[in-house]
């Protein structure tokens, strides 16, 4: 069964980078779009950036568009997400998560199949 082992979270100042990692295991992500999720505190998870499953499309939400820039390399099955210009506001625990199913789009924050168990990303001066 597919597990999606994730890395690369910590804190920063903010104007801060890190780049998050999201790994397979037990299976391949081969066929699958790789989404990421935040949760800050107090508030609902929220999709935020999306790869389509050969990863020639991306997606993100306004909020870290510019800033955030998410990839796959198929042949390590791991998708990243770089993050640059980190701002307080990013403060919150980030998810991958998979999906085969994406409907008309070429990824999507629905129908997720498997999920990574989070990073924490704090970003404080």
């Amino acid at each position: 069964q597919l597990q999606l082992v994730q890395s690369g979270g910590g804190s920063v100042p903010p104007g801060g980078s890190l780049r998050l990692s999201c790994a397979a295991s037990g299976s391949t992500l081969a066929g699958y779009a790789i989404s990421w999720f935040r949760q800050a505190p107090g508030k609902e998870r929220e999709g935020i950036s999306c790869i389509s499953k050969n990863g020639g499309q991306v997606h993100y939400t306004y909020s870290v568009k510019g800033r955030f820039t998410i990839s796959r390399d198929n042949a390590k099955d791991t998708s990243y997400l770089q993050m640059d210009n980190l701002q307080p506001e990013d403060t919150a625990v980030y998810y991958c998560a998979v999906a085969r199913r994406t409907g008309i789009a070429p990824c999507s924050y629905e129908r997720m199949e498997y999920w990574g168990k989070g990073s924490l990303v704090t970003v404080s001066a």
